[in-house]
Order: structure tokens, then sequence, then C-alpha cells
């Protein structure tokens, strides 16, 4: 999670649909630029080196990515955002395919005039609600993705409806036999609701792993976790070595500590889902 910033019209910003602003500022902290939503930030985008992955949880899908086989992917994202992550597996992965679900037209377009995609970028974005559009992919991409990732916000919490057990049976459905499903949580201490969502893809992918700050994965703050998911053993075998290094130390629990972070947690349905708990502001400041 990044921090708040001063509402201005010094650079380039679009009204969303929903009547929030989208704007594009360079990073205070870093080379590149954010894309801010609502004061809350989304993305960080570096055009000169999109490898350059700088939110914390960010570099943790990307070490995720890293471990997949080599060579190029098929991939769907839902929730463009500044579209991070397909920059990035674009630059390591030459010749991936991938497909982008964005609710905001006018936040893709935006984005589209000011951090313009590499020319030989294969990234299709595709405009609609991340659910209904995963119904209208191509029908070849049904069990042949080797990534799925869902990393969608609606300011800064994520839709009820994008946290079920039905709709992860759908993302389940687009995977590849080894393909792999990276999901980012955000939640305060506690844990409630990542560790439903942990029971939850569980409930469809049993192979899970979750990558965290270990006080956020211990329930002592609020951050964002990210929960690796697929049907075949994921591709782990260095990943706790390359998170505790850094550059922002991590760690990855599975096996038994993911049984023991998901105990007595109940499976998201439908009927009972709710979005993720709204963070306070203050947490946006560094």
């Amino acid at each position: 999670m990044g921090r708040t910033r001063a509402r201005d019209t010094e650079h380039p910003q679009a009204r969303l649909d929903h009547g929030g602003i989208a704007r594009i500022i360079p990073s205070d902290f870093t080379s590149g630029f954010e894309l801010i939503v609502d004061d809350t930030p989304q993305s960080h985008v570096d055009l000169d080196d999109p490898t350059h992955l700088h939110f914390e949880y960010i570099v943790r899908m990307g070490a995720v990515i890293d471990q997949l086989p080599e060579g190029p992917l098929t991939a769907v994202h839902l929730g463009a955002g500044a579209l991070t992550i397909p920059r990035y597996v674009a630059a390591t992965r030459p010749g991936s395919r991938q497909q982008v679900i964005e609710l905001e037209a006018p936040l893709a377009s935006l984005v589209r005039e000011h951090l313009p995609l590499p020319r030989d970028a294969a990234i299709r974005v595709r405009i609609g609600d991340a659910r209904e559009g995963v119904g209208r992919l191509p029908a070849a991409l049904q069990g042949s993705c080797d990534l799925v990732v869902s990393d969608v916000y609606s300011g800064a919490q994520t839709p009820a409806h994008l946290t079920s057990v039905e709709f992860y049976r759908e993302l389940r459905a687009l995977l590849a036999p080894t393909g792999v499903l990276l999901v980012n949580v955000a939640d305060g201490p506690g844990l409630a609701f990542a560790r439903r969502q942990v029971a939850t893809i569980s409930e469809v992918l049993p192979e899970i792993g979750i990558l965290a700050d270990t006080q956020v994965l211990k329930g002592r703050r609020f951050g964002n976790l990210v929960i690796a998911a697929s049907a075949s053993p994921l591709p782990t075998e260095w990943l706790p070595r390359l998170l505790a290094a850094g550059p922002h130390p991590a760690k990855i629990a599975q096996g038994a500590e993911v049984a023991a972070f998901i105990q007595g947690a109940r499976v998201v349905t439908d009927a009972d889902a709710v979005a993720s708990p709204r963070p306070d502001a203050s947490l946006f400041l560094r």
C-alpha cells in the first residue's frame, strides 16, 4: 500500500465512471510514475525499466512469476491499474500473450495515453466487470493459462463478488494443469478476511502459498498478502531464500502453516461474500 497525495491539477488525470479521480504522478520515492485513484496508490510503473517493481506485494508476485517454467506465458489479469505486472511479464517473457480486464474505460485510456505500452507487448485490454469479463474471454483460454492474476480494487477495497468460491472456480477453469493463480488480499489485525480468502481458494486449488511481510502474516498490522495457488505443486523451491533477502523481507507460508492459518475459517460463497476491509487513511502516509 502507498500513501495519500494532495489533490492537484498539474498531472494527467481522468474522472472515472464511479465518480472518482485517477491521476498519474511522478514517484516521490523512486524512478517512474504512480497511478493514484481517489488518493489510494494503485500502481507504480517505470517506463524505462518495466522489470523495476516498487510496491512490496508486486515484488512478491514477480518473484512467483519468475519461478514459472521458462518461456512465454499465457496470462489473464483482472484489474489493470497501470499494467505493472503485464509489462513485467512482457519484458521478462517475450512472446507472452496476455489479456487484461479493467472496469474503468477512462482509467485504461489515461494509462494508454500517458504510460504507453511497449510496441511489441501482446497485451489486450478489455473493458468490463472482472467476473463478467472472465465469462467473455475466448474459449481457447479455458484450461490453457499459465498465470491468472486477480488484483481488483474499487478504491481501496476488493468488491464482494470477486471473493467467493464460485468466482474462484471460474478462475480455475482458465488455468492449465500447472497454471498458477495469484491473488492480492489486503487485510488488517486478526486477518479474518484473509483467512476466509485462503480457505475459499484452497477449496478450489489445493496447493497454496501465502507471501507476506512477517508482521502482516501474523495479523499485527494492515498490509497485503499474496496468495499463490495451483492444482499442482507450486514452483517455490527458491522462494523462501529470495523473499528473506528482500529488498522487502518477507516469508512464504505453506503446508502446515497454511492449514493453521485457515483453521476454523468458513468458505466464502456468493450468498455471504463481503468486500475486503477498508484501510485507515493513515496507512498511505509514508
